[in-house]
């Protein structure tokens, strides 16, 4: 027998001992659901006569407007309820210290290189950036390394076709830069180099390599010296002494080392110093010039080129560099 005041009570009770949310949608689910107590009512009313169809149908859809609000306000009290209780569980004690919040810092390779590329900024030089994997003929043709050139097997490297293969040098964006600009060209090169190489404290098979080039008639090897002990300066400081020692790069003719004197044996006080490599340079190959379609007979130039680790190494007195690939937090504080 269909009984809403009956029912009404019995919800109203059950609704009152309530609580928890769960146990509020379990009951609200018995009543109002599709197998609720109350949609059982509903769905039986066309079996009875019309008279008490009427009567009792408004009853229950009075009934049901009721309990909708009453599971809508136990509801809200429920859910103040839990956050009460979950602030007071989760409660701040103001007099404890605070929680030290740790900030990471810049790595000391790229510190270094943004400083490489200020000083070269400073002295009117311009960025030129190209492909990290490269055509055999701008990594090593067009640098007059030909493929019988022993130089070859110095840079050996990580091919991905016969002809296309990861750089050994930045050297390539010399090239590009020469094709795509006339001079007076003045630019420096950044990026990543690969090399197949046996890693040990002082050889990564990937290293950051910046390359200089300079491009314009009556460049002369006074020029590059110039520009290169003016660096020196900006990063090792104005009284590092300098030497420049002949060398050989398929590119370059002349080629030179060069060499900063370094006091007590890389900062050891036990020793009086010594003369410690820097970067390699010299004067463009005519044959350089020749295969970009510039004139040597017109324009001369000069080009550098220095490793990143290298720099950070001798600027900060670092022995490994494998250090720099650690992520070891003990040594990269250091640098904040």
């Amino acid at each position: 027998m269909i009984d809403p005041d009956h029912l009404r009570k019995e919800i109203h009770e059950k609704a009152s001992s309530i609580s928890t949310l769960e146990e509020l949608f379990q009951l609200k689910s018995a009543v109002l659901g599709r197998k609720g107590k109350l949609t059982h009512y509903l769905r039986s009313l066309g079996q009875l006569p019309i008279e008490d169809r009427k009567r009792l149908g408004s009853q229950l859809n009075a009934l049901k407007e009721e309990l909708e609000s009453l599971f809508i306000q136990k509801e809200r009290e429920l859910e103040e309820k839990k956050i009460k209780e979950s602030l007071t569980k989760e409660r701040v004690d103001v007099t404890l210290p605070g929680i030290k919040f740790h900030f990471g810092g810049r790595h000391p390779l790229i510190q270094v290189w943004e400083e490489i590329e200020d000083a070269f900024l400073s002295l009117g030089f311009d960025i030129y950036e190209s492909p990290e994997v490269e055509w055999e003929r701008y990594n090593f043709g067009a640098l007059n390394i030909p493929p019988d050139h022993p130089a070859r097997d110095m840079w050996d490297t990580f091919y991905i076709t016969e002809k296309m293969l990861l750089r050994t040098h930045t050297s390539p964006g010399q090239i590009r830069c020469m094709e795509e600009q006339k001079p007076p060209i003045k630019a420096i090169m950044p990026g990543l180099c690969y090399r197949h190489e046996a890693v040990d404290a002082t050889h990564m098979d990937v290293f950051l390599q910046i390359e200089g080039l300079v491009v314009d008639r009556d460049i002369s090897f006074a020029d590059l010296k110039g520009t290169l002990e003016l660096f020196v300066s900006l990063i090792f400081g104005p009284d590092r002494k300098t030497m420049f020692v002949p060398s050989y790069f398929p590119f370059t003719e002349p080629s030179a080392e060069l060499l900063i004197f370094w006091e007590g044996s890389k900062g050891n006080s036990s020793h009086g110093g010594e003369w410690l490599e820097v970067l390699g340079c010299g004067q463009v190959h005519p044959q350089v010039l020749r295969n970009v379609g510039i004139d040597p007979r017109v324009y001369s130039g000069f080009a550098f080129g220095l490793g990143v680790e290298r720099i950070t190494m001798l600027k900060y007195n670092i022995p490994e560099i494998r250090l720099f690939m650690e992520n070891d937090l003990r040594f990269l504080e250091q640098f904040k």
